[in-house]
């Protein structure tokens, strides 16, 4: 059997007619995109400056720099498509993108709220790099803030990634916001202790550790009378609002409320309570007008409650 091939060497001579008719608009449109990359990194190196000039963070000038750099990398790529293809028009991309907006938009709708999110956190700082953070169930220190998500390193050291959509729209406890911070802690002492004399020693014995501010000066105050404790809530304020410090100065206060309140016969009241067991081995066992529970039997019935009378 015969092949004729004439009309695949005429469809393959005219798509090398074509190439090579395309190829200088191809060769200056390459050289139109390679220049837009090398503008785009230019652009990229002058908003990151400007930001950081400008008072913003470090990390904000990178953000807004790569979206710079981004912007201009799909200009170039638009009018690179222009010029190999006379045709194409950047509005008809943009009608496309139109058409289809509602479906990119429900289709990536938490991965936008996460970039806007982001943006706006760069922008208003509510935290920085460096803070120590409360979010949800984590608290660590702020690593990195991207645009989609924000990275804090837990204190026992394990890196946990946070949506920034989740940070914009939930309370945040931004620790190290001040320089000053004040950590409290409840202790419980006896009824029968001085209240005075108890908020007297505490005071002097936690203002002497080092890294307590005495201005606020260390306080304490009556919070509750419990069943078995009146409550004093214990005061004070630490220089440096980080974690670690915090839990330094609480080991000291907790210490030397410990050693001086018992020093000083202050009861550091805790639950008790007293088991009465029945003596079965009584003469009056069963007989329930003379049994009292955990105590010897008497020689009269056991008191019976009183009735309350109802007025007519």
């Amino acid at each position: 059997m015969d092949i004729n091939l004439s009309q695949a060497i005429e469809t393959l001579q005219d798509l090398v007619n074509d190439l090579v008719e395309v190829l200088p608009s191809l060769v200056v449109a390459i050289i139109v995109f390679v220049f837009y990359l090398y503008a785009a990194r230019w652009i990229r190196t002058i908003v990151s400056g400007v930001a950081g000039r400008s008072g913003r963070p470090e990390n904000v000038g990178l953000v807004l720099g790569r979206l710079t750099q981004s912007f201009v990398v799909l200009l170039g790529f638009l009018t690179a498509s222009v010029i190999v293809f006379p045709n194409f028009s950047p509005a008809q991309v943009l009608q496309l993108l139109g058409i289809s907006s509602v479906a990119i938009g429900f289709a990536f709708r938490d991965i936008l709220t996460n970039f806007l999110a982001g943006i706006i956190l760069l922008w208003t700082e509510p935290f920085r790099i460096g803070d120590q953070i409360v979010a949800g169930d984590y608290e660590g220190t702020v690593e990195y803030i991207q645009t989609r998500a924000t990275m804090i390193q837990t204190y026992d050291g394990r890196r946990v990634v946070i949506p920034n959509g989740i940070l914009f729209t939930s309370s945040v406890i931004v620790n190290t916001a001040f320089p000053v911070r004040r950590i409290e802690y409840d202790v419980g002492i006896g009824y029968g202790d001085d209240i005075g004399v108890a908020k007297r020693l505490i005071v002097d014995a936690i203002a002497i550790i080092p890294g307590i501010l005495d201005d606020p000066a260390p306080d304490v105050i009556v919070v509750g009378l419990a069943e078995y404790t009146v409550m004093l809530r214990v005061r004070w304020w630490i220089g440096s609002p980080r974690q670690w410090d915090a839990l330094d100065t609480r080991d000291q206060v907790l210490i030397a409320i410990k050693e001086v309140l018992l020093e000083n016969g202050i009861d550091l009241s805790f639950p008790t309570y007293q088991v009465l067991f029945h003596d079965q081995t009584e003469e009056t066992d069963g007989d329930r007008r003379r049994q009292r529970e955990g105590w010897p039997a008497g020689k009269a019935d056991a008191p019976r409650p009183r009735r309350e009378v109802s007025s007519k």
